[in-house]
């Protein structure tokens, strides 16, 4: 045995090693969304807090997180007013955003400055970004830290709308004092989801009242301590539709409503930018299935994204049967069965397997109508 230990000592330590290294490894996991036509698919949270507020972890930890994430760009977002950190750290608006920014701009991630307005219901929690000071929003009236954060050309949304602090029922309440906001360019999106929570309400005002409709994590925890990154679950990110990849170009898609809500599995938007979204994503690797009698065939169906299809086919086809559900899996390839109902038909034609995407929202609890077309050959038995 002695002889051969100059052999295993090696190999030993080779694979202590890379254990080792696999478990420390620094590496970040793309999202996959297909871009738009003409537009980056850019995935953002806007909205994080540090020590520098009531958050959990230093700021330049945020940028990390969201880096290995696969996060395009995250805002931090401290509390002005909240700020039970004072006894071990001064009251310094702008330093979270600093520090982030040194680290983001090693990761080549986006770093948006910005600070949450943190006042009763209503107008509840209002978050402004792009903001040069944020010291500046740190004043006694809620309406004049508003003021001065459109000032310096902020763009301002309302967060967790229904927070059950504010809200105990849960549901979300339109009062005169956004109205008041609305009108003075001083309210342009609204949280859609925050952490967990889905508002259809704020859903359906984005629609009315021609809102940005945003998906924040609100993260206060390391991300991890909220999230079970290893087991694929996700923080909600908001999906920017930007020209290029800049601050600057993301500020532009913000104001122009150009995002989508991607939370928990469910993407919720606007049908014009969910539909490409779904049909970019979506590959059909058989587009002709041949059917003898009442046999059956498989349609296969590849998914690029990383995100899962669930489609309720509608049952109107005279000819043919599909299954009750169509899951389309992320990252893979789905067999759909398609079988025959009738026994004597000859017959070749083209299918509009039409459905609705049931986590695919295009206003409160309204899924979008998708068609995957193929041909069908029909032969007797």
């Amino acid at each position: 045995m002695r002889r051969y230990l100059h052999l295993l000592i090696p190999a030993v330590l080779a694979w202590v090693g890379g254990t080792q290294l696999g478990a420390h490894d620094r590496a970040r996991t793309p999202i996959r969304i297909p871009d738009l036509p003409q537009y980056l698919t850019l995935k953002c949270d806007f909205h994080t807090h540090t020590v520098f507020s009531d958050g959990k972890v230093w700021p330049d930890i945020r940028a990390e997180e969201a880096w290995r994430e696969g996060l395009d760009a995250i805002a931090i977002t401290d509390h002005i007013e909240h700020q039970p950190h004072k006894n071990d750290l001064p009251t310094a608006h702008n330093r979270s955003y600093q520090i982030a920014r040194a680290h983001g701009d090693a990761l080549r991630l986006i770093i948006i400055p910005g600070s949450e307005i943190t006042r009763s219901m209503p107008p509840g929690h209002l978050n402004a970004i792009f903001l040069r000071d944020a010291s500046k929003l740190d004043v006694p009236d809620w309406r004049d830290a508003v003021a001065e954060a459109r000032r310096q050309g902020a763009f301002i949304f309302w967060n967790h709308p229904g927070w059950r602090a504010q809200q105990p029922d849960g549901r979300a309440r339109w009062y005169a004092e956004h109205d008041e906001l609305l009108a003075g360019d001083r309210l342009h999106g609204i949280e859609v989801v925050n952490e967990r929570e889905y508002y259809p309400e704020a859903h359906a005002w984005c629609l009315e009242k021609n809102l940005t409709m945003l998906s924040n994590s609100d993260i206060h925890n390391p991300i991890g301590l909220d999230y079970d990154l290893h087991a694929g679950d996700r923080r909600p990110v908001t999906l920017v539709f930007a020209r290029e990849r800049t601050p600057e170009a993301i500020r532009e898609a913000l104001f122009a409503r150009r995002t989508a809500v991607l939370a928990a599995g469910r993407l919720i938007g606007r049908e014009e930018f969910l539909r490409p979204i779904f049909e970019r994503s979506i590959r059909l690797l058989t587009p002709e299935v041949r059917i003898r009698g009442t046999g059956s065939a498989y349609l296969q169906i590849q998914n690029d994204s990383d995100i899962t299809y669930v489609i309720q086919p509608d049952p109107g086809d005279s000819d043919l049967a599909f299954p009750s559900e169509i899951r389309l899996p992320a990252g893979r390839v789905a067999l759909i069965q398609v079988r025959s109902r009738k026994n004597d038909l000859q017959t070749t034609r083209e299918v509009q397997l039409t459905g609705q995407v049931t986590n695919l929202l295009v206003r409160p609890a309204t899924p979008m109508t998708v068609t995957l077309p193929f041909r069908a050959v029909l032969s007797p038995q």
